[in-house]
C-alpha cells in the first residue's frame, strides 16, 4: 500500500485503521483535501448519516457481506466527517465523543456492571429505560435551574 499524506504508516490493527479513517477524515477537510469535505458543516454531514444506515440495512437484508461491510465502512466514515467538522466548528473532539459514549453505555449497563444482574432481556430494558429516565429529568432538572 503507497503511503498516503494522512497516514503515519500502514494501517494493519483495528485500532491502526480506526485512527487511519479518522485522520482521512480530518485531511479531507484540510487545505490540500477536498472543497467540498471543507465546505460542508457538522450538521450537514449529521443528515447523510441517515442515507448511509438505510443503505447499509439494505445491504444486511440482501445477505451480501462485503456490500454490508462496505457500507458499514460508509456509515462509519460519514460519524467521522461530522466528528471532524465538529472539531472545525470547535463543537467536540472526537476524544469528548467516544469518552461521552462510553460513559453513558456503561451508566445505562448498569444492569451488566451491578452486583444483581439483569437475567432477563426484559430486566435489561427495563433498567436501560429507568436509567434514561432518571437522565432526562436530571437533564430537565438542569435546564430548568440553570
Amino acid at each position: 500500500m503507497t503511503l498516503l499524506p494522512h497516514l503515519k504508516n500502514t494501517p494493519e490493527t483495528e485500532p491502526d485503521w480506526f485512527e487511519a479513517l479518522a485522520a482521512l477524515a480530518r485531511y479531507l477537510r484540510s487545505p490540500e483535501g477536498c472543497p467540498w469535505d471543507r465546505e460542508r458543516t457538522a450538521l450537514e454531514f449529521a443528515a447523510f448519516v441517515g442515507e448511509e444506515v438505510e443503505e447499509l440495512k439494505e445491504a444486511l437484508i440482501s445477505g451480501d457481506n462485503r456490500h454490508s461491510e462496505e457500507e458499514y465502512g460508509d456509515c462509519f466514515f460519514t460519524l467521522l466527517a461530522c466528528m471532524a467538522a465538529a472539531e472545525a466548528e470547535g463543537r467536540f473532539t472526537l476524544k469528548e465523543a467516544l469518552t461521552r459514549a462510553h460513559e453513558k453505555l456503561v451508566r445505562r449497563h448498569d444492569h451488566v456492571f451491578r452486583t444483581d444482574k439483569a437475567v432477563t432481556p426484559e430486566e435489561a430494558v427495563a433498567s436501560w429505560e429507568r436509567i434514561k429516565e432518571q437522565e432526562r429529568a436530571e437533564r430537565k432538572q438542569e435546564k430548568d435551574n440553570g
